[in-house]
């Protein structure tokens, strides 16, 4: 199974990956936990690229391109081999990302994005995608406190220092890509407190693991 976490800067999805990658593990179900960009040797060198703000004057179309590069990699390097060993892969953040922030975001054309998406993942798709909806001004703050944290280390801020209205739309992505993918995607309140949320979460996908034959859960 293949499962994806999306939502905007400061939603919460590094945090709920972890409780359900415990919670996994507890289990003695096969995972792996994995990100993007990044999740590859090749790929973290480009998150470095993508994420610094020291490259704010970075193109979009560049952007584009290497998000879909990383993602090629990762595909083929990382995620299709996990699948093929039967193990349930847990991505913060995939082609959807690439939908809100490059289309709704960045006002690149959708048919455009879905076919490198395509291309880039070899029509590989998010069984189930978790979206972590909260509020931009939540988001950021979080988001903000954690980048503020990082002092000796390379800062990953440059999108954290787009404009408010910037972070609106890629929420209004989200949420619209959810409204038209109801079966695929489950749309969680990211304000929650953390261990309510991921009760909800867990709710959500045990039993749609135990229906993809993974595992008995018990």
């Amino acid at each position: 199974m293949f499962i994806t976490f999306e939502g905007i800067e400061g939603s919460g999805k590094t945090t709920q990956i972890g409780f359900l990658g415990e919670f996994l593990s507890k289990k003695r179900l096969p995972y792996i936990i994995t990100r993007e960009p990044g999740g590859t040797k090749i790929g973290e060198e480009l998150r470095k690229i993508l994420l610094s703000s020291q490259n704010a004057k970075m193109r979009p179309l560049t952007e584009l391109f290497l998000y879909m590069a990383t993602r090629a990699q990762h595909v083929q390097e990382v995620i299709k081999p996990a699948l093929a060993d039967g193990k349930i892969v847990i991505c913060d953040r995939f082609s959807d990302a690439s939908i809100a922030y490059q289309v709704y975001a960045r006002g690149f054309d959708i048919r455009l994005v879905k076919q490198m998406n395509e291309i880039a993942t070899s029509g590989l798709t998010s069984d189930i995608t978790v979206l972590l909806d909260c509020p931009v001004d939540t988001g950021l703050m979080r988001a903000m406190e954690r980048i503020s944290s990082q002092a000796n280390q390379c800062k990953e801020d440059r999108f954290e220092r787009e404009d408010k209205s910037f972070h609106r739309k890629v929420r209004e992505g989200y949420l619209k890509i959810a409204r038209e993918e109801q079966k695929r995607v489950v749309v969680i309140d990211g304000t929650k407190d953390k261990n309510t949320i991921h009760k909800e979460i867990c709710d959500f996908l045990i039993p749609r693991i135990i229906i993809e034959g993974k595992a008995s859960v018990v």
